[in-house]
């Protein structure tokens, strides 16, 4: 079943969110199945990468809500659509890392693969204009974007959600590489987590093979040309099922 959301508010890569009809507070979110990488210069459509993002999202979001995470998160509309919180988005990308990989070798000397602890916490400027450059921490308090205190709390708050989400994922035999967060602030002020979590924002490698390509069960199949893209996406899926309650449903 397809939902009867408001006017369309904004189109991302990967998703669509609408107003909802229900509540101004409120928006309704339709998971794509386009992927893109190296920001938008590569494209292609993959039947079902939305209803598995969706999904997945789904059940990691109320994963972390029952560990106290807040989300923006409120219920699955049906397999691709769900419902969530209306926010303002802050414009940066959190990213941590686990694991070197991608773009942190080939921007220093760390070989991929070299075991990262504590974990390394990177800010992004959130602009594809700019091309979401990496903020130093003076850059960061020129822009204003967030206060002292604002820092700290999406800081803690990412490295809860790295701790409880890495735990989680070795439990299904799923190394947690790297990942990015987006957090925004809703009606009521409170910054929460908002946007996906899914194989197209986090790096998954699979722990029952030592493969170095079959071992992706991530975005870097579709960069890297490694094809069976929403046969990666469907096997985190399924593991996720298999660990997790059914996730509720909007309303």
């Amino acid at each position: 079943m397809i939902p009867n959301p408001g006017p369309l508010l904004y189109e991302g890569k990967a998703k669509r969110v609408f107003k909802s009809i229900d509540s101004d507070d409120e928006v309704v979110v339709e998971f794509k199945n386009t992927a893109t990488a190296f920001n938008a210069l590569k494209k292609a459509e993959f039947e079902d990468k939305g209803r598995l993002n969706c999904q997945i999202s789904a059940y990691l979001f109320e994963l972390l809500e029952q560990e106290g995470i807040p989300t923006h998160y409120l219920g699955l509309m049906s397999d691709s659509w769900m419902g969530a919180q209306k926010v303002e988005v802050i414009p940066l990308e959190i990213v941590i890392r686990n694991v070197a990989a991608g773009s942190l070798c080939r921007e220093t000397p760390i070989k991929p693969g070299t075991n990262l602890s504590p974990a390394l916490l990177d800010i992004y400027y959130k602009d594809d204009s700019l091309g979401d450059p990496l903020l130093t921490e003076e850059r960061l308090e020129r822009l204003e974007v967030i206060n002292h205190q604002e820092k700290n709390e999406i800081e803690n708050l990412a490295r809860t959600i790295n701790r409880l989400l890495t735990a989680f994922f070795v439990e299904i035999d799923l190394t947690l590489v790297d990942f990015k967060l987006e957090f925004g602030t809703n009606h009521e002020g409170q910054i929460i987590l908002a946007d996906e979590i899914s194989p197209d924002t986090c790096r998954l490698w699979d722990k029952r093979t030592s493969d170095p390509k079959k071992r992706i069960l991530d975005k870097d199949r579709f960069r890297q040309d490694l094809g069976f893209v929403v046969d990666a996406y469907g096997e985190v899926l399924k593991r996720v099922q298999g660990a997790c309650a059914k996730p509720r449903n909007y309303r």
